[in-house]
């Protein structure tokens, strides 16, 4: 697992931060349900969604490191990797407005979270960390093609540990957006609304996808003679 998509994870919840505000914005904003904004409550929350990230990135880096142990590494690895960059294209053109491509990932994961929307009902309104932290730790299981997108990746990391660290850096980088959305509200909502801020964020991720698709391109294009 290359230290490159560490970084590219991160800068693709950082930039998917749009996604981030429109969909979950109101969903923080409820912590105090009108109450005085506070810090420590929003960082439970986030503690909580990015821990959830974390267990979610171990489940499917040990899928990937079990389907690995048992076939032939390099050509499903291969495979794995080109389903990850698709996605991070496929996530790109989403937040574009271009595809609702992503929304199938999305309606999967509903299953999941009929079970587990209720339970955040025990949580509401959040006036302490310790109603904030399992708040967050519920969302966190939010049907998101953003998530999914970083998922796919995980899936590649071939280990629970990596998988888990690739999912943590990606919730390290939508921090910064979802702490600005539940200080800030419905002018940091109305701000992520901005078609050109999509665009601009959107066209970034795309180009995170693509590039990664040239690379296997070239190593495919490489390994080609020594196939023969």
């Amino acid at each position: 697992m290359p230290d490159s998509s560490y970084l590219a994870l991160l800068l693709v919840g950082l930039l998917g931060g749009t996604h981030c505000v429109v969909m979950c914005g109101g969903i923080v904003g409820a912590l105090s349900m009108g109450g005085p904004a506070r810090a420590s409550l929003h960082l439970a929350y986030n503690a909580g969604r990015i821990a959830s990230y974390a267990a979610a990135g171990a489940l499917v880096g040990a899928l990937g490191e079990a389907s690995l142990a048992l076939s032939g590494q390099l050509p499903l690895r291969s495979v794995l990797y080109l389903l990850a960059n698709l996605m991070l294209v496929a996530l790109g053109l989403y937040l574009m407005g271009m595809t609702r491509a992503l929304a199938f990932t999305e309606r999967f994961g509903q299953k999941l979270w009929r079970h587990l929307q209720p339970l955040t009902r025990h949580f509401l309104p959040a006036r302490t960390v310790r109603q904030a932290f399992p708040l967050g730790l519920l969302w966190g299981w939010l049907p998101c093609g953003l998530v999914y997108s970083a998922l796919a990746t995980a899936l590649t990391s071939g280990s629970a540990w990596h998988g888990a660290g690739l999912m943590l850096a990606f919730g390290a980088g939508t921090l910064p957006n979802l702490l600005l959305a539940g200080l800030l509200a419905t002018r940091l909502q109305a701000y992520a609304h901005r078609p050109a801020l999509r665009v601009v964020s959107g066209l970034l991720i795309l180009a995170f996808g693509v590039w990664g698709l040239i690379g296997l391109a070239r190593l495919a294009f490489r390994s080609w003679p020594d196939a023969s």
